[in-house]
């Protein structure tokens, strides 16, 4: 069955895909559906019931992804007959013949009709399918994607069923546009010169070359020939010059390559002139002519009015050949002269001392350069280390430049290193001559690291290791010493070995005493008279051969465990000595006084203990035990034999005589009788405690040693709890001691002391307050506490007084903070509030007569507490700096009030202005007012 769908698009950037009987319904490619992607036609092989419907086709451009369905097509099923068998046709291919460009995906098709669906295959005559190629959709798709040159070549699809089989054959071409291999480059020349420019590049097919000039083409004259991307012009002339551009290209694409050719004309012109020139005698001497010119002159030599030779080289020169020489070039655009000016000096000498020397790493030594040379001429002096020149700043300050005369230098070397070895020249230059000298200086040192290091025998214990010497540093090797490291090591450490010691002469020894099955790296170190040297470079890493183990386990021990158990530890062994695979402990032991040991197997490597249990075992017996080691190759040594008790169990009585007191609200003192001494010895005791209300199990404390008391803290007041105490240690825990009561005591009252009230006489203060009462729920009042604190101080004293007062000093001066709390059975009641006193110098005696007056008021007014309360508050303020304008104003607010407080605070203000002797006439005063 073949459906059609075409649409022309302005894109190729086209899909097409086809939709079955309602939207979003779509055909599922297999091996008896396809679409074309080239034509867009929907091929069915081989078509069922299933199929049977209305297709649509819907074509999306990627681009700008719009949409456009095709007007539904019906498939029916036709009634008439049933199809039969047939060999399969090819309906679609790729064309014959296939363009691609190179990197692009190539994606060819091939479908078949045909009954059976037949099954497509492919192959690339004369080659293989590239690797990179996918087959898609049931394989009627062969996609290649990034295609290069070599996948050119003819594919065959072939499509069979059991009724026979056809097949189709496409080339595939790939093209590439032209690429650029070289360019041609600017060029300027003289005029009659040759320019020989050549563009090169690569294409698929391959590109042809034409030139332009200023644009245009190039027209092939005698003296201009383009061969192959090559441009020859011979005897360039003024008019050649411009922009050249050598243009490649094939049936798919052109290139561009641009250059611009100048041409040069110009006279003869010298620069500098004259020139000075300054010969050695005996040396040759050359003297050049080089004028700036275009075309290039022609060039003739004088001297004074005789012609020479224009060989212009003067031949082992001497004082003769002193004098002016004239160069005179000329072409056709003019002419020139330069006048050279020869002078001829003594030859210049170089001595450098000493020429070889031999120094140990660490020493200094100077070379010295001495010249002889003609006194008119200055001399320049360099120094060099191998050809290469000596940088003074980057040598980390090893070599200095001395220069003691106009015609001597030295360069010391301090401290010097292996890496300054080598030839030393002094280079001495004049504006007439150089000459070098040269001295050999050899650094004695340690020697440099032996070569590689081959492990060539491994046994339990031993390695035998080969190397190869290093070079000795002008010092003979007199031994190596070999090293290893291994995981257990703390770097690389040296090894007994045999023979020992290893001479140099020697290039193979054996390490020895090595701990068996055991990774281990090897190096050899060399030493001379000088020093030692670095080390060679690690061997590889071997493992020693296994062996039986040869250390036994440390500080056995044991003790504790459960009742009926004896319980052994020990110190486990390190892997660096166990020796192989297999590792284990033997555990042996007998009760003291008998014969037979009883041996157990522990069979993990990393075990620190073993547990035997034995029901018959009393506690505490004393037993001898000892630990072995073993591995798969043997049984290894034991330990020294221990003696190690069994477990004396958990505590088996309970605690007596427990008796519980209140101390207070919040707490209760429990005390008990230990448990008398033997096997199963507490380490401890553990007290239980619960409300007698409650029936859960409560909470638990435990002492941290053997004490035999314990006070429970965070308890309700006024609260019956039941207490049990019982011992425990490792092993467990004992019985329960008989359950004790105990009652806290009531809370401690809530209300505080209240209307704290003091006189100040010089550092003494009197100090009252109400009593607390206590409520029904709440302890009696059995006395109060006072805190004085002097402000800014860490430090505090606490009186005690069974009366609401109290009278003491304050000893220095300062801002003193007062809080008073009430004390009962049950604890501590809440804090009054704080009182502040100052006894700063000069205002204690004002003070002092403001208390007493305040008391006098109170006495006389006999008011009820609350308002003497409020008078005191604002008394305090008074005490205060700054309060005199906030209590003026409060005064003015409570007149229209209560008109007698008024003038009692009139009086507090007229007081708080003036100093009134404390005396009784201030009482008599006030009645009278």
């Amino acid at each position: 069955m073949l459906s059609t769908c075409w649409l022309l698009f302005l894109f190729s950037a086209i899909i097409y895909t086809w939709v079955f009987n309602e939207f979003p319904s779509f055909v599922a490619e297999d091996s008896r559906r396809f679409i074309s992607q080239v034509t867009g036609n929907l091929y069915v092989s081989k078509v069922q019931p299933s199929d049977v419907g209305s297709y649509i086709c819907l074509v999306k451009n990627t681009v700008t992804n719009a949409r456009v369905l095709s007007p539904p097509t019906p498939l029916t099923l036709r009634t008439d007959g049933i199809m039969g068998e047939y060999e399969p046709k090819i309906e679609v291919h790729f064309p014959q013949s296939v363009l691609a460009a190179k990197g692009v995906t190539v994606s060819l098709e091939c479908f078949a009709l045909g009954n059976p669906v037949p099954t497509i295959t492919w192959r690339k005559m004369n080659g293989n399918i590239p690797k990179k190629a996918r087959l898609r959709k049931s394989q009627a798709v062969l996609e290649i994607p990034n295609v290069q040159l070599e996948d050119t070549g003819t594919y065959e699809c072939k499509a069979e069923n059991p009724r026979g089989g056809t097949a189709f054959k496409g080339h595939l071409q790939i093209y590439t546009f032209p690429q650029w291999i070289s360019t041609i480059n600017n060029s300027q020349l003289d005029s009659g010169d040759q320019l020989h420019w050549e563009c090169k590049a690569t294409g698929s097919p391959r590109p042809t070359y034409r030139w332009l000039r200023n644009g245009g083409p190039i027209t092939p004259q005698s003296r201009v020939e383009m061969v192959n991307g090559e441009l020859i012009i011979q005897k360039v002339q003024q008019a050649d010059s411009g922009m050249y551009q050598c243009v490649a290209e094939n049936k798919y694409g052109a290139i561009y390559c641009s250059a611009e050719l100048k041409i040069s004309a110009s006279p003869p012109v010298f620069s500098p002139n004259p020139v000075r020139l300054i010969a050695t005698l005996g040396k040759d001497v050359l003297l050049e002519c080089k004028p700036r010119a275009s075309p290039k002159p022609r060039v003739t030599w004088r001297r004074g009015d005789r012609r020479i030779h224009p060989s212009r080289r003067i031949i082992n020169s001497s004082r003769s050949d002193e004098g002016d020489y004239v160069c005179r070039a000329e072409n056709q655009f003019g002419s020139a002269e330069m006048t050279a000016m020869l002078r001829v000096k003594e030859a210049m000498h170089v001595e450098l001392s000493p020429s070889k020397v031999e120094v140990t790493v660490g020493e200094s030594v100077v070379l010295s350069c001495k010249v002889s040379h003609d006194p008119s001429l200055e001399v320049a002096f360099q120094w060099l280390l191998n050809q290469q020149p000596l940088n003074f700043q980057q040598e980390g300050g090893h070599f200095e430049y001395i220069q003691r005369q106009s015609s001597t230098v030295d360069l010391m070397i301090r401290s010097i290193l292996l890496q300054h070895a080598g030839k030393y020249s002094c280079r001495a230059q004049t504006s007439a001559d150089t000459v070098f000298a040269e001295a050999e200086v050899l650094v004695r040192g340690p020697p440099g690291p032996p070569g590689v290091v081959i492990v060539e025998e491994i046994t339990d214990t031993t390695a035998t290791l080969s190397w190869s010497g290093g070079v000795d540093n002008h010092s003979p090797i007199s031994s190596y010493n070999l090293q290893a490291r291994s995981p257990f090591s703390l770097g690389w450490q040296t090894l007994r070995t045999d023979p020992e010691p290893v001479t140099g002469d020697m290039e193979s020894a054996m390490a020895v005493d090595l701990n068996p099955w055991v990774d281990y790296e090897f190096r050899v170190v060399a030493s001379n008279a000088i020093g030692t040297g670095d080390p060679s470079t690690p061997s590889r890493g071997v493992r020693t051969k296994e062996a039986v183990p040869s250390v036994a386990p440390a500080n056995v021990s044991g003790g504790n465990g459960r009742r009926h158990e004896l319980v052994t530890s020990w110190e486990p062994v390190s892997e660096e000595f166990q020796n192989g695979e297999g590792f284990g402990y033997i555990v042996a032991f007998r009760a003291n006084g008998t014969r037979g040991w009883k041996e157990k197997m522990v069979t993990s490597a990393d075990s620190t203990t073993y547990k035997y249990r034995d029901e018959t075992f009393p506690p505490l017996t004393p037993f001898e035990v000892k630990v072995g080691v073993y591995n798969n190759k043997g049984d290894g040594p034991f330990s020294g034999v221990v003696t190690v008790y069994s477990a004396e169990g958990e505590p088996r009585d309970a605690p007596s005589e427990v008796k519980a007191s209140s101390i207070s609200s919040k707490e209760i003192k429990v005390t008990w009788r230990p448990i008398n001494p033997g096997p199963g010895r507490p380490r401890g005791y553990e007290v239980s405690y619960r409300k007698d209300s409650e029936q859960e199990s409560g909470k638990k404390k435990k002492t941290a040693g053997n004490e035999t008391s314990m006070v429970l803290t965070g308890l309700e007041g006024n609260s019956v709890y039941v207490i049990t105490v019982r011992g425990f240690n490792s092993i467990g825990q004992g019985p329960a001691s008989t359950a004790s009561t105990a009652k806290t005591k009531k809370d401690p009252p809530v209300q505080p002391p209240a209307n704290l009230m003091w006189i100040q006489e010089g550092t003494n203060v009197s100090l009252n307050w109400e009593p607390v009462k206590s409520k029904d729920n709440e302890s009696d009042v059995i006395g109060y506490k006072v805190l004085l604190s002097q402000e800014g101080r860490v430090h505090h004293q606490v009186m005690r007084t069974i009366t609401p007062s109290a009278v003491f000093s304050l000893p220095e001066g300062g801002t003193y903070i007062i809080e008073v709390w009430a004390v009962s059975e049950g604890g501590e009641g809440a804090t009054s509030s704080q009182v502040r006193v100052l006894t700063s110098s000069g205002k204690t005696d004002t003070e002092l007569n403001k208390s007493k007056v305040l008391l006098y008021l109170l006495v006389c007014f006999n008011w009820s507490n609350t308002v003497t309360a409020w008078l005191l508050e604002y008394w305090n303020l008074l005490l205060l700096p700054g309060r005199l304008t906030l209590y003026v104003q409060c005064i003015r607010c409570i007149q229209k009030v209560f008109r007698p407080i008024s003038i009692f605070l009139h009086f507090v203000l007229l007081i708080n202005r003036h100093t009134i002797p404390h005396n009784d006439k201030v009482r008599i005063g006030f009645l009278k007012l």
